[in-house]
């Protein structure tokens, strides 16, 4: 009804139509208010949802008689979607805390504001650094991480394992197996389906690197898709297979390592991360071929998979071949997920430090053998 008084109102061809569009709307908002007032007072509920949603109605339906229906109906089927899921919205909003949603605001904010300012011009001798796709590159990178630190935070203890795994795949595989190897020490009993959830973790970890890379360079996206593919089939079936053996237990577990990736101290760490490989890159790769590229993409690796991932995704089909990029990026993941085995070890055991290990062994060699077959294809 308030969307069809608004489009009526809309319609209305006098002079004043104007002015008699913006009295109907304050109106409305008046009206709105009082009710929404006397029924705060009564259920001691102080949303304001209903309001919005009746204003929002009445200016839709305005743009509706107005001639903009692509606009009016494309907000109203948002506007439905919101409202339809609009009790686990609140429920995912308040697992977050105000300190960690301060942190997005302020990072977007300084984004807004810094980004403009910022030089899209390389300054380096080797023309490499250039401090807006830099900005650019390590807020994508963080953005993605915080979907799966939100996802983390919202899924909670509540939803188990597997979906803590998938989720901390997304934000930081590296957290997620430290955090499950420290959950083995205090149980020793649920090694196998922990060790199980690790590398459900790493092998969505090799699926981002995919998406990472399609980002900024398409082609070499798909010429990863392959290796990546196998890496993350082997992972992704053994971690099933170690949890269909121990079934019990562990239902309630959660990560409890990861730090908010959007911090703006974490943003600025990433972006310096990228800052130093890309250097390093255009310089080994100018002066030791794809040879210096593969030594640095093994000790970049052991800390951190995303930053080699950007910064060869810039070289390729520049100042590295395609084939070399992948093979590049494949021993930076390669390098990362052996490291995180021996990580595991340390922390929960040899017993499962051998489960992720040998597993992560296979899936290696899965990739070796994709990536052999593909380069004696092409």
């Amino acid at each position: 009804m308030t969307g069809l008084l608004g489009g009526v109102v809309a319609l209305t061809g006098s002079d004043a139509s104007e002015a008699l569009l913006a009295a109907a709307f304050l109106s409305v908002a008046l009206t709105l208010g009082t009710f929404q007032f006397i029924e705060a007072r009564r259920t001691r509920d102080a949303s304001a949802t209903g309001v919005i949603a009746g204003l929002l109605a009445f200016a839709l339906g305005a743009y509706a008689a107005r001639g903009a229906l692509l606009v009016a109906v494309g907000a109203a089927v948002v506007a439905t979607a919101v409202l339809a899921f609009k009790r686990p919205l609140h429920a995912w909003v308040r697992a977050l805390s105000w300190v960690e949603l301060r942190a997005v605001l302020v990072l977007l904010v300084m984004t807004a504001l810094i980004l403009p300012l910022l030089p899209d011009r390389t300054f380096d001798p080797w023309q490499t650094l250039n401090p807006r796709r830099i900005w650019l590159l390590a807020v994508l990178i963080a953005g993605m991480s915080f979907l799966g630190y939100a996802a983390v935070r919202i899924v909670g203890a509540r939803g188990g394992l597997v979906l803590s795994a998938l989720a901390g795949g997304l934000a930081s595989s590296t957290a997620t197996t430290l955090s499950f190897a420290r959950l083995v020490r205090g149980n020793p009993g649920l090694c196998t389906w922990l060790a199980g959830g690790s590398l459900i973790s790493s092998g969505l970890m090799a699926l981002r690197v995919v998406v990472l890379a399609a980002t900024i360079n398409p082609p070499l996206a798909v010429a990863l898709a392959w290796p990546m593919g196998a890496f993350a089939l082997v992972l992704g079936v053994s971690g099933a297979l170690l949890m269909a053996i121990r079934r019990a237990g562990a239902g309630s577990q959660a990560i409890t390592t990861l730090t908010n990736p959007l911090e703006l101290a974490e943003a600025l760490k990433f972006a310096g991360l990228i800052a130093v490989i890309m250097l390093l890159g255009k310089m080994l790769a100018r002066g030791f071929g794809a040879i210096g590229v593969y030594g640095l993409a093994v000790l970049s690796g052991v800390a951190d998979v995303d930053a080699l991932t950007l910064s060869v995704s810039e070289l390729a089909g520049r100042d590295l071949a395609v084939e070399a990029a992948v093979l590049a990026v494949s021993l930076a993941v390669a390098s990362n997920t052996l490291s995180k085995a021996v990580m595991a070890a340390g922390i929960g055991g040899r017993k499962h430090g051998l489960l992720i290990g040998g597993a992560s062994l296979i899936a290696v060699v899965a990739a070796a053998l994709v990536l052999g077959v593909r380069s004696g294809t092409s």
